[in-house]
């Protein structure tokens, strides 16, 4: 019997390594015989390189950048199929975790370490970058990335700006004389499943602002901001693509990935599982056991459990999902290749313990799964 363990992280909780080392200790233990392919996944966002890095060799690269807030920060990117494609997550320079909830503000966070481990691979000789852009803490239309490849974006006075979305109010020119080149010469595929524009009433600003601590004044000034960083951009660039669905993504770097590196972009979970391997494992696989913090309907938008259904389906292969949480209109998952879906709370319990308790929760609950499977 081959088993596919390919779960997401029940993020605050369990990461998608110690979920799928938990889901195989309960395989194990019920049938001993079993087959168990580990391969964790995520959808672009945190834990993307992790999970990458536990399917394939990777190298991992660390280096100092600026932090969102424009401190001091470490951030790592990885390098795989020796050395020629960069997996860059933006979370690991310029995540929203990184900041202190008192200290979020959007008007002056700032992409720019995100460029620097775009640089930093170009430097290594890397042609080709996945880029997952999800978990941002920006809202700066990936200004702040591009200045760290070179561009230079300037007032009417010729003064350079400084980082953040907010500044971008004042935004006249952007020079892109010392822009780094390489990038011309690179692939880059952006892994992202969202499909906003970048200004207006489903743009970045209106949509993901108040998340990143934006108050309705700064969500106003910041889409008018980025409304004129789109403008400069149409007469710099001579095309207009912030109406592309996913420039908003990421406070707008999708746009600057779009327009300015011709970036494109694919689900996040469909990069991830197409560079581990998943359909050559798929071809063989008994059964696949997958999950994720919480199941609901927003599920089969792209993510994780609609990825690995839709492919484990075309191949007739059972997918069973376990989830902190499964709300009913989850059921939608059951037309997108998941079998059945599983919560592991056992009993009433609170959201802490829950958390605390994951990978035992996780385990009991893929335990019963592999009994009744087995029967």
């Amino acid at each position: 019997m081959k088993i596919i363990v390919s779960p997401d992280s029940f993020k605050g909780s369990v990461s998608a390594v110690d979920v799928a080392k938990s889901i195989e200790e309960a395989v194990l233990e019920v049938n001993k015989d079993a087959k168990t392919v580990i391969m964790p996944v995520a959808d672009g966002g945190e834990g993307t390189i992790d999970a990458i890095a536990s399917c394939v060799p990777a190298e991992i690269h660390e280096l100092s950048v600026c932090g969102p807030m424009g401190e001091d920060a470490t951030a790592s990117y990885a390098t795989i199929e020796q050395g020629e494609v960069a997996i860059i997550e933006m979370a690991q320079a310029s995540g929203l975790p990184m900041v202190p909830v008192d200290e979020k503000n959007p008007m002056i966070a700032t992409t720019y370490g995100t460029g620097e481990l775009m640089k930093a691979a170009l430097e290594r000789g890397c042609r080709k970058m996945i880029i997952g852009i999800g978990g941002s803490a920006t809202n700066d239309g990936g200004a702040g990335a591009l200045m760290a490849l070179g561009a230079v974006f300037k007032d009417k006075n010729g003064d350079a700006l400084p980082l953040g979305g907010g500044a971008l109010a004042d935004l006249y020119d952007i020079d892109m004389s010392e822009f780094d080149q390489r990038i011309f010469d690179t692939e880059i595929t952006v892994a992202c499943d969202v499909t906003n524009p970048l200004v207006g009433q489903n743009g970045a600003s209106a949509v993901y602002g108040p998340q990143k601590g934006a108050t309705p004044e700064m969500v106003e000034k910041l889409d008018a901001a980025l409304g004129n960083f789109a403008k400069v951009s149409k007469e710099t660039l001579g095309e207009d693509f912030s109406i592309c669905p996913g420039a908003g993504a990421a406070g707008g770097l999708g746009f600057a990935l779009l327009a300015f590196c011709k970036a494109k972009f694919a689900a996040g979970i469909d990069i991830v599982l197409d560079v581990c391997g998943f359909e050559k494992e798929l071809q063989d696989a008994n059964l696949v056991i997958t999950g994720e913090g919480r199941i609901d309907g927003q599920s089969v938008q792209g993510k994780v459990l609609y990825g690995i259904g839709m492919r484990a389906k075309e191949k007739n292969v059972p997918v069973i999902a376990i989830g902190g949480g499964v709300r009913e209109d989850s059921d939608a998952l059951l037309e997108c290749g998941i079998s059945a879906m599983f919560s592991i709370a056992n009993g009433p319990m609170t959201l802490e313990y829950a958390m605390e308790n994951g990978k035992t929760l996780i385990k009991q609950v893929a335990k019963n799964i592999m009994r009744v499977f087995m029967r």
